[in-house]
């Protein structure tokens, strides 16, 4: 009879505790949702990104396009003044040619 007493405590040992049963399942669900959690924030993450680039992408040329209109404004300007002084030269000419 002594030998079933501590066979039962070594039975009993053996097996975990209903309690760290729970917290173990417990723990691989939070590890799963971690696990889940970080690749949809890889996910959204990648996403921005990519917006970012694309979003990036619009002001560069948006910057480039306003650097080409002043420049062309610029040339517009300048060859306005110039028209204006042919105009004013001309005048003068025809002025000068009747007289």
């Amino acid at each position: 009879m002594g030998i079933l007493p501590e066979y039962k405590v070594l039975n009993v040992m053996r097996t975990p505790p209903e309690s760290f049963l729970i917290f173990k399942e417990e723990l691989e669900k939070a590890r799963l949702e971690k696990e889940r959690l970080e690749k949809e924030y890889e996910a959204k993450l990648g996403d921005m990104n990519r917006e970012l680039s694309r979003l990036k992408e619009q002001i560069q040329s948006q910057q480039e396009l306003i650097k080409t209109t002043l420049e062309y404004a610029i040339r517009l300007e300048e060859n306005l003044g110039s028209f204006k002084e042919e105009v004013a030269n001309g005048k003068n000419m025809k002025n000068r040619s009747f007289h």
